[in-house]
């Protein structure tokens, strides 16, 4: 039991690094105390203060400059990514259901933001959205990929909100999604069906029917959940071309 309390105490300090961060008000990028300033405030040890620093760029919290000092980190979602995309893969091999848990997740979601997006975005992201869905056409029409244009129309759909925290969260879902797709297996989604139930989800919105968006949502998720629900678990080094 004697690391516990060494764990504890480890954890006090961050905590407390962390208080430190947020009664300064400092922002990302800016410097923190000296690693000698943080052993006097903290009361705390060289080596104790420097695991502690660790385990916070770890988190994204801070981030170590070695020569030049201790920075306030970006805070991005990058472990909360790579938490859930490594939970869900684990899970995928035992046999469990969690890339379909994580699809619902990202439809709740989305289809209780879309609604509130129906007649509410600026026409100048409609022109952009409606260039995306073309990019998608094309794309598709040659035989190429359409992750990276499916995910810049879902973030210019949302952006609208004007909600950072909820345009980062919604990467995090996609990212987690994505780093697992060659896991999907099945048979691939027609690529013009993805074009056609994009223009149908612009459509919607662009013409406040929200109703008529939350069921396009639905159905571009519902395509992808049917066939995730008849996918067999893949051994780790199967690769599939899948793209939803």
């Amino acid at each position: 039991m004697a690391g516990y309390p060494l764990a504890m105490a480890a954890r006090d300090l961050q905590e407390r690094i962390k208080k430190l961060i947020i009664d300064r008000r400092l922002a990302s990028g800016a410097p923190l105390p000296t690693e000698p300033e943080l052993m006097e405030y903290l009361g705390a040890s060289r080596n104790s203060v420097r695991e502690a620093l660790k385990a916070l760029q770890a988190m994204g919290i801070v981030e170590i400059r070695h020569g030049f000092g201790t920075y306030v980190g970006p805070m991005s979602l990058a472990p909360m990514i790579e938490g859930l995309a490594f939970r869900t893969v684990a899970g995928h091999y035992r046999g469990e259901d969690s890339l379909l848990q994580l699809l619902e997740l990202r439809e709740a979601v989305e289809t209780g933001l879309v609604s509130r997006l129906a007649g509410r975005i600026p026409e100048a992201d409609l022109v952009e959205l409606d260039g995306l869905v073309d990019r998608m056409e094309e794309q598709a029409a040659r035989g190429a990929g359409l992750a990276e244009t499916d995910r810049s129309f879902h973030a210019t759909l949302y952006r609208g909100l004007d909600n950072v925290l909820l345009s980062e969260v919604l990467e995090a879902f996609w990212d987690a999604f994505h780093r697992v797709r060659t896991d999907l297996g099945g048979v691939p989604q027609d690529p013009k069906v993805t074009c056609r139930q994009h223009r149908e989800i612009l459509d919607a919105v662009r013409s406040g029917d929200s109703m008529r968006a939350e069921e396009a949502i639905r159905e571009h998720f519902g395509n992808i959940r049917a066939r995730l629900s008849t996918t067999a678990p893949q051994g780790p080094h199967t690769r599939h071309n899948e793209r939803v």
